[in-house]
């Protein structure tokens, strides 16, 4: 590798290899030392050993490219793919590299010049820029998936081995195909009340997948939060909050989600806009950063980003009622990346936990380990999901705990898959529902 003195920093603009608005920055590029702090907090490269599955190598790929030293061949952008974007990095990093900005900016690099096999494309397409763009057509999308699984359809495809004879792996994504909620969680311009004096008025996102695979722990979210003395507002305008698109690089789509939600959200003039899911949480606290050149939305766009609270945050910060009814449960906590790496939330679901009654929390190894699932990675990046799910289902296993918690769609998805492999009897909950069966359990004592 390259010593800074024989890869001197390139002035702004010269990169011959990355152009653009969304071309990576050079100042960016060139704070990282090699120092290697990052390699050990990597999950790509504890599992690969190999240099260029970790940031400091893929940082490196990225000046070759930039400098015009590399050309942008499927091998490196390959290696780009492997990264979960789980920005574990950031946390171990002395010289303050910013590194899931970077890898964003490289993947809106490889989108505009690198051409992907047309069954890919086409699936980024329909995928970030028809599906998750309209809440519609998100909720279609969904119900179709539940009358494939309820009607029996799965597992007469399944029977008929048809999946091996398509192209791709059809079988895996088959597998992957969530479960559906009963019903589900739709915002339509809702204002649930407080509960005794209002302290607070909130603006709430529902976003996209969470609303069809964990409605009930939005539901819990906003019980939550009008017993604790919360106005919440459910605006209809919303949608999807971007951040599938801003990882894969699909800044257009990803600023036009912004926009929309930000005009929902400053309609409701709130205190607050609360989130329950930690990926979509990180990106709307950089929305100012994702809308800094729109003259039109660059303000209002900080000043969503300066409301938005991670819901544990929130409570935590709000002074949150100690439920006084028990939970005899024995739980152990997932660390979320963009919860405990992108917002340096660690402590407060922590807190929560521990305001309940009756639970026992226990650490578990590696808590602060990405478990592969990262937004589409464990559609995209199958192997290498499935290893971490695995290593975390062994962690979690070896805790003995009932209930292993979390704050975040695809970390309640990934660990309920691997932990079926594992055949363990241990549920995932989110934080937000033992919370409120806690509440609920005030009821009838």
């Amino acid at each position: 590798m390259q010593s800074d003195d024989q890869n001197p920093i390139a002035p702004s603009g010269t990169f011959p290899g990355f152009s653009g608005v969304d071309a990576p920055a050079d100042e960016d590029l060139y704070k990282c030392v090699h120092c290697g702090f990052c390699l050990n907090a990597c999950p790509t490269y504890v599992e690969t050993g190999l240099e260029m599955e970790s940031p400091r190598g893929r940082i490196a790929l990225m000046k070759g490219v930039a400098e015009g030293r590399l050309a942008m061949t499927e091998s490196i952008v390959g290696h780009w793919d492997l990264c979960l974007q789980c920005r574990a990095c950031e946390i171990a990093c002395p010289s303050g590299v910013p590194y899931g900005r970077l890898m964003e900016a490289t993947r809106a690099q490889v989108e505009k010049q690198f051409k992907r096999p047309l069954k890919e494309r086409v699936g980024r397409s329909i995928g970030y820029n028809r599906v998750l763009a309209s809440p519609a057509r998100l909720r279609w999308v969904g119900r179709a998936a539940k009358l494939y699984r309820s009607s029996g359809a799965q597992g007469l495809v399944r029977k008929t081995g048809i999946l091996g004879l398509l192209p791709g792996d059809q079988a895996y994504l088959d597998e992957s195909l969530p479960e559906m909620s009963d019903r589900f969680f739709k915002a339509s311009g809702q204002v649930i009340t407080a509960e005794g004096p209002k302290k607070a008025t909130v603006a709430m996102l529902a976003g996209c997948v969470m609303t069809l695979t964990h409605a009930p722990a939005l539901e819990a979210a906003v019980r939550v939060l009008s017993i604790n003395g919360v106005e919440v507002h459910l605006a209809a305008n919303q949608g999807c909050c971007g951040a599938l698109n801003a990882h894969a690089g699909e800044f257009k789509s990803a600023r036009e989600m912004a926009r929309k939600n930000i005009d929902a959200f400053l309609d409701v003039s709130p205190d607050a806009v609360i989130v329950a899911s930690a990926g979509c949480g990180s990106t709307m606290k950089e929305y100012g950063e994702l809308l800094r050149d729109d003259p039109a939305y660059s303000e209002k766009a900080d000043r969503v980003s300066s409301l938005t609270r991670d819901i544990h945050e929130f409570l935590f910060e709000l002074g949150l009622r100690a439920p006084t009814a028990s939970l005899d449960y024995k739980v152990t906590y997932q660390d979320a990346c963009h919860l405990a790496n992108a917002q340096r939330i660690t402590d407060a679901p922590r807190q929560l936990l521990d305001s309940i009654p009756g639970l026992e929390r226990v650490e578990m190894a590696e808590a602060g380990m990405c478990c592969g699932s990262a937004g589409t990675y464990s559609i995209t990046q199958k192997e290498m999901s499935r290893r971490l799910g695995d290593r975390k289902a062994s962690n979690i296993v070896a805790t003995e705990a009932e209930i292993v918690t979390t704050g975040n769609p695809g970390c309640a998805l990934q660990m309920t898959s691997a932990l079926d492999r594992a055949d363990s009897q241990t549920r995932v909950r989110y934080v937000v529902e033992l919370l409120d069966e806690a509440y609920s359990r005030e009821q009838s004592v």
